[in-house]
């Protein structure tokens, strides 16, 4: 079992917009890297005047931006460097040194929130119990799930549990046509002993269990056409839907996510159309909850031979819902 550690970064940012005056809200969405330094530059999703109380598409949008624009949020300088093929969507630079950076992120940012939970989060409410490195932008939130008895469990009944590290992004720009370039580059990093586990595991016939899209974004970046998982940094880029043919995971732990979101698309790689809208329905007339709190589901993908004329295809998986 491979789970995502980062740690959610306070990556809601209001501020003005210098040259017209006009409120904002930024939302850091995907940097190049996560070293601890490279936290000048960002791609970002800018909204026009309101809160996380206001669904965010039907939030306003933002000033027309021009390379150049400089921004004040709260103790933080930054300035737009240029657009990324939509108005809402920016790359942004934050001036100062790292130390100065992470300090006013500290102070003055929030964790990015929707209208569908209406009391503000705190930073500590978007962390898993296993978060390290703050470096995602929303939670990487399948890992709601995990307890230290839960891995106690796992370790008893001889299972490895290993963690990568994966910047995950926002899940929503308020934009249906952005949207559906979710989602945007994400870096991640694999330690040298995860990757060495999935070997081990993979030698002992054993299956793989990524906690979360997240993880199986960044095992599938990286991995080599036999299956095998590179240790390092890399940034995830492309999407996984049901074009996909998996390399390295054989199930996923993940949230229950609406149809048409990137998250659903992803499961495509894992289970066919059909059984993705019977659980849709399942999850629907049982009253599960979607988003980053919500309930969970497993779906475990099924290859098969096919004998005869069809040739070799992919049986419909199982999928369990989980509360």
């Amino acid at each position: 079992m491979v789970a995502n550690d980062a740690a959610t970064l306070p990556a809601s940012l209001t501020g003005t917009h210098l040259d017209t005056g006009a409120p904002v809200e930024v939302r850091l969405a995907g940097r190049r890297s996560l070293a601890e330094d490279d936290v000048h530059e960002f791609s970002a999703v800018v909204l026009g005047e309101g809160d996380f109380r206001v669904r965010t598409e039907d939030r306003p949008p933002p000033p027309e931006f021009a390379p150049g624009d400089r921004l004040r949020l709260g103790p933080l300088p930054a300035s737009i460097l240029g657009h990324l093929g939509h108005p809402r969507l920016v790359t942004l630079r934050l001036d100062g040194a790292p130390a100065a950076i992470w300090a006013g992120l500290a102070r003055h940012g929030r964790p990015v929130q929707y209208s569908h939970l209406r009391a503000p989060l705190a930073l500590w409410d978007v962390w898993t119990p296993i978060a390290g490195p703050p470096v995602a932008f929303e939670s990487p939130s399948a890992g709601f799930v995990l307890d230290w008895a839960a891995l106690r469990a796992m370790r008893d009944r001889g299972i490895t549990f290993a963690t990568l590290t994966h910047a995950a992004g926002l899940s929503s720009t308020g934009s249906l046509e952005l949207d559906l370039r979710l989602p945007l580059d994400e870096a991640y990093r694999i330690p040298a002993a995860t990757a060495a586990a999935i070997r081990g595991a993979r030698a002992r016939g054993g299956r793989i269990v990524a906690v979360g899209t997240t993880v199986v974004r960044a095992l599938e970046h990286a991995a080599l056409a036999d299956g095998r998982v590179r240790g390092g940094e890399g940034l995830a880029t492309g999407r996984i839907d049901g074009s996909h043919r998996l390399r390295v995971v054989d199930v996923v732990l993940s949230g229950a996510h609406e149809p048409g979101s990137s998250h659903y698309r992803l499961l495509g790689a894992f289970a066919d159309d059909a059984t993705l809208r019977r659980a849709s329905a399942d999850l629907e007339s049982g009253g599960y909850r979607t988003h980053e709190f919500g309930d969970s589901v497993l779906v475990e993908r099924r290859e098969v031979l096919r004998r005869g004329a069809a040739g070799s295809g992919r049986a419909p998986a199982k999928v369990a819902l989980t509360r």
